[in-house]
């Protein structure tokens, strides 16, 4: 057994944690809203209270958070905080986990040793970069266990922050092979004017180049084609749609303190208004509690083993594409109904509703959204059994 460097935290502590630390985040938000910034005081408080180590099973000296499939409804609610108090924050945090997920599901035994020592006791930043323009990145064998990266990744977030960054590509025979690449021992090349955004700014996810870099196999995490592999894959999206849907529970709260402010309450429309957004928000809250208990009893780690057989993979599948699409029209629904309320006014700079409004708009553009609900039809087509059991696994 492994003694953990930090205090030890029970799940729900850290969720008492992430409540109070979002409304810090919100605060400092406005600070750091420009294309070259990030959150590197919020991220030194999370690391301080221990959330970079908690996605480790408690062996590895964190409290199993997001790999052990019993904490899901947790990590959801945990990662809406933080996506209250700042989506950039939110966002490269839940990277932090989900890279942290699948060293523990793919990694051998050395693997999720040593990476899970540099997490717990150096508080490296993990990270999960995958997108990539048309050429996108190769791995490219050069024998006696050494392979060289060839092409760049975009969309970086946490660029020259993140310390162990995935950085998947293909390998000769086109199979994607995922690899860690230790950022303080290569020589890349970051374009950081790549990142001009409308919101989201201070996630710095710049264009980077990683031709030449060369890796040892102990570098490769898994299989060729497991990052592919389902449920892991797509059962992650109620992730980022958690911290999504902390990003509308802001907007409801900054549109009802202005309303407040300008004694603008008792209007039948607005109060309506208020209404709808409170009927939406609570909706989503409905979905990630749904989605995280069915994570929950679909298998005992997160996804499952990957050798496992497990039963309806595509229900879990189904299911998260649909919380997914749900949270997104939540979020817009939130977003229109806050424009009406506030008017012109309330969308002007330095008031946070005009940023919390371009962090969302941009951060819910999410890939693949027609094949993610079309996948939810498909399904819901090639059952015969009752609606109300569907979901049921």
């Amino acid at each position: 057994m492994i003694t953990p460097t930090l205090p030890s935290l029970a799940i729900g502590d850290l969720l008492q944690v992430a409540a109070k630390l979002a409304d810090g985040f919100a605060a400092q938000a406005a600070a750091i809203d420009r294309p070259g910034a990030f959150p590197v005081n919020e991220f030194g408080q999370l690391s301080r209270a221990g959330f970079l180590a908690a996605p480790l099973r408690p062996a590895l000296g964190g409290c199993g958070l997001g790999i052990d499939a019993a904490t899901t409804p947790t990590l959801l609610r945990l990662l809406k905080h933080i996506g209250r108090g700042n989506l950039a924050v939110g966002r490269v945090y839940e990277g932090h986990v989900n890279a942290l997920q699948l060293i523990q599901t793919f990694g051998t035994a050395a693997q999720i040793e040593h990476y899970g020592r540099e997490a717990r006791e150096q508080h490296q930043l993990f990270g999960v970069w995958n997108a990539e323009d048309a050429d996108g990145l190769k791995v490219l064998p050069l024998g006696e266990g050494l392979y060289r990266l060839e092409g760049a990744k975009t969309f970086c977030s946490g660029g020259g922050y993140v310390e162990r960054p995935f950085v998947n590509g293909k390998l000769p025979d086109g199979t994607w092979q995922m690899c860690i690449v230790p950022m303080d021992q290569a020589q890349t090349e970051c374009d950081r004017s790549w990142w001009q955004p409308m919101g989201m700014r201070a996630t710095a996810s710049y264009k980077i180049d990683f031709s030449g870099v060369e890796l040892g196999a102990e570098a490769l995490i898994g299989q060729p084609g497991d990052y592919l592999r389902q449920p892991w894959l797509t059962a992650g999206v109620v992730r980022f749609a958690a911290v999504q849907l902390g990003g509308a529970e802001a907007l409801l709260d900054l549109t009802r303190q202005y309303l407040q402010n300008e004694q603008r309450t008792e209007h039948p429309s607005q109060q309506e208004r208020l209404g709808q957004m409170a009927i939406a928000i609570e909706t989503g809250n409905l979905w990630l509690r749904g989605a995280g208990e069915l994570l929950a009893v679909y298998d005992p780690q997160f996804g499952g083993e990957p050798l496992g057989d497990h039963p309806h993979p595509e229900r879990l599948l189904a299911y998260a594409n649909m919380t997914r699409t749900a949270v997104e029209q939540i979020c817009m629904d939130v977003m229109q109904l806050c424009q009406r309320s506030v008017g012109t006014r309330g969308l002007l700079p330095p008031h946070a509703l005009e940023r919390v409004l371009r962090d969302l708009t941009l951060y819910l553009r999410q890939p693949v959204y027609d094949a993610a609900i079309a996948g939810v039809g498909a399904y819901a087509l090639s059952q015969t059994t009752a609606a109300d059991r569907l979901w049921q696994l």
